[in-house]
């Protein structure tokens, strides 16, 4: 449920919109193939994009590495600084608190989303970061290509699962012999 604090979703031009999140979504693919949460983000400025960024907690061990900062922290490497406010952020799950907060502190002008966070998002499923009297507050839009993003993470999350249940299987076969 939409958090009615929480700033309404602005429409951005759904063609651009849908182009760069299929490429989120292209690198959160590439997450999903070497083990992680699939999440995908990519800075755009004036059309073109700056830096891309996707899930390594697992691989990093990181709690960190996040799709959100890693594409924050190409795209001020990328532009020479800290300050993207000509820049908008499209990542195939609504951030967390801690990329909500990167969001505000590079001072993004935009993030738009792919699927809802029921249980973490800071954009307005649980509380809205950028409703806070802080010193920025980037637009929101969510809900762009949902449908695929969101399914993109309950592949990865049904697959995760069954080989859950094939390894403990597997394990028990053994033990019975």
């Amino acid at each position: 449920m939409w958090n009615s604090d929480a700033p309404r979703p602005v429409l951005a031009d759904s063609t651009a919109a849908e182009a760069f999140m299929r490429l989120a979504l292209r690198e959160a693919q590439k997450s999903a193939a070497e083990g992680e949460v699939p999440v995908g983000a990519v800075v755009v400025r004036n059309g073109e994009v700056v830096a891309v960024g996707r899930n390594r907690r697992e691989k990093e061990k990181n709690a960190l590495a996040h799709a959100e900062i890693e594409a924050i922290d190409r795209a001020c490497k990328a532009l020479g600084g800290w300050r993207l406010w000509e820049c908008e952020l499209f990542v195939t799950l609504e951030p967390c608190p801690m990329c909500a907060g990167a969001i505000v502190n590079a001072r993004l002008q935009r993030v738009t989303y792919g699927a809802r966070d029921p249980k973490n998002g800071a954009v307005g499923s649980v509380f809205s970061m950028f409703s806070l009297p802080l010193t920025h507050k980037p637009e929101a839009v969510g809900g762009v290509l949902e449908k695929e993003c969101a399914e993109a993470l309950t592949s990865f999350f049904k697959e995760l699962r069954e080989n859950r249940i094939q390894n403990s299987e597997s394990r028990e076969q053994k033990q019975d012999r």
